[in-house]
């Protein structure tokens, strides 16, 4: 079932958001409201989430709020890789929610946390230990990223690419399962959680992945799964099909379904991090999907 939705995905993150295109995300402020507000038109009570922060900035925050952005949100995310991107240490983890507790009275969900094997695979496990220590009662929601390496094949969804150097390279190895679906040492640190921790698995289109995905994520006892629905995809010939698929293996979970990325010839800019031409037209991608696949009960009993 579909618990909550989430609306786009790591704004204040130039690889998804272009502040060329909206330096003062005025127009993404405008576009959190209008799908906000055509969410909550069609699931009423439906949690709807902020695309999670990443960098984790309380004055991003204040500046969405500023512009009425949380008008129209139930709780705000944030997103944090300090032992790969972040420019912190890992202990500082509970600081960093209490930052955006402070500037906000929306509930702070972690929707991506992770730790990559690029150095090492134990220092991962290691990690998901210890980052479900810190964030242990810190968040109704901690999701973490990902079930899978992302194959190299795939290609990172960044905007510098392989100019990022071993920023770039760390995307490849956020997985407990390695691309070829073995497990790493960090499944047995996950499996040990006991359900403490969601997981947050982006499904590429007619992702090879999805069946036994489902079934390593039923093995390890999860039960909160966050993922995505494309709006971009959403163009593709059979996509409603797709769609239907990925969402009917998803069934048996509570589910965060983010939608995001930008149709290029629907963008101020050809390129999935614009803001679009229309707003409504993201908005009513939220609204279809949303009286789609949550469930006529659901909308009903919230």
């Amino acid at each position: 079932m579909i618990e909550a939705v989430k609306i786009w995905n790591e704004p204040n993150n130039k690889s998804h958001w272009d502040p060329d295109v909206d330096p003062e995300w005025l127009l993404f402020a405008d576009m959190v409201r209008r799908a906000g507000s055509a969410i909550g038109r069609a699931a009423p009570g439906l949690t709807r989430v902020l695309g999670g922060m990443s960098p984790i900035d309380p004055s991003f925050l204040a500046r969405l709020e500023r512009a009425g952005a949380l008008d129209m949100v139930d709780a705000v995310a944030v997103h944090g890789f300090p032992l790969d991107w972040n420019l912190w240490a890992i202990d500082e983890w509970p600081a960093k929610i209490a930052e955006i507790r402070a500037a906000t009275d929306k509930p702070v969900w972690v929707t991506e946390v992770g730790v990559s094997s690029f150095g090492s695979e134990e220092v991962q496990a290691w990690g998901v230990t210890k980052t479900a220590g810190l964030l242990k009662g810190q968040a109704p929601r901690v999701h973490w990223y990902s079930l899978y390496d992302l194959p190299m094949e795939w290609g990172a969804t960044t905007r510098h690419k392989e100019a990022e150097g071993s920023s770039y390279y760390r995307h490849f190895h956020m997985g407990l399962l390695r691309a070829d679906g073995s497990p790493k040492p960090a499944v047995e640190a996950f499996r040990a959680l006991d359900g403490q921790m969601g997981i947050c698995q982006w499904f590429h289109y007619h992702d090879p992945r999805l069946d036994d995905a489902v079934r390593w994520l039923k093995e390890l006892g999860v039960t909160k799964l966050r993922t995505g629905l494309s709006w971009a995809d959403s163009f593709r010939d059979g996509a409603t099909d797709w769609f239907d698929r990925q969402m009917e293996a998803l069934a048996d979970f509570d589910t965060t379904i983010t939608f995001c990325f930008t149709p290029e010839h629907r963008g101020i800019q050809p390129h999935h991090s614009s803001a679009p031409q229309v707003a409504d037209e993201y908005a009513e991608f939220c609204q279809a999907m949303v009286e789609r696949y949550v469930r006529p009960e659901q909308r009903a009993a919230a």
